[in-house]
């Protein structure tokens, strides 16, 4: 079998790992062993984060959304309830964008909101509601 030499190889690789590495504190930037171990770590903590910032951003707009909506008089769960009763679908993103950038628009929406909620809770706590489905009498039996 032919012989494999692999010096070539085994340089590009430790320079390739070395140039990912500048920068980094004391040995980290100078030794291959220490830096190729905190370029993995890296690495790691790169795709790590990289899904723990939507996570971030999901909680940035939240709390951007409930300040708007108690300068509004009302709070981001009874928010997001009528906004779901009234047919509006927006997403968190769009919303704390209109909250920070057109608050009249937002408070528009807080409004609508409000009545759908109201008018749902008015409709909800006049009676059962009516059975929807293939036989009333099974509706009826049901445990809610």
């Amino acid at each position: 079998m032919a012989r494999v030499k692999r010096a070539v190889h085994g340089r590009k690789h430790h320079r390739a790992v070395l140039e990912q590495a500048q920068g980094y504190y004391g040995n980290k930037s100078r030794s291959f062993r220490a830096a190729n171990e905190q370029v993995m770590h890296s690495l790691q903590y790169a795709y790590r984060d990289r899904r723990a910032r939507k996570g971030d951003f999901r909680r940035l707009w939240i709390q951007r959304i409930n300040a708007g909506a108690r300068l509004n008089g009302s709070n981001y769960s009874r928010l997001v309830a009528g906004l779901a009763a009234a047919d509006i679908e927006l997403d968190r993103k769009v919303l704390a964008d209109v909250a920070v950038r057109e608050p009249e628009v937002f408070a528009g929406l807080v409004h609508r909101a409000e009545e759908a909620l109201a008018a749902k809770e008015n409709g909800a706590s006049g009676g059962p509601a009516p059975a929807t489905g293939v036989d009333a009498s099974v509706a009826g039996d049901q445990v809610s």
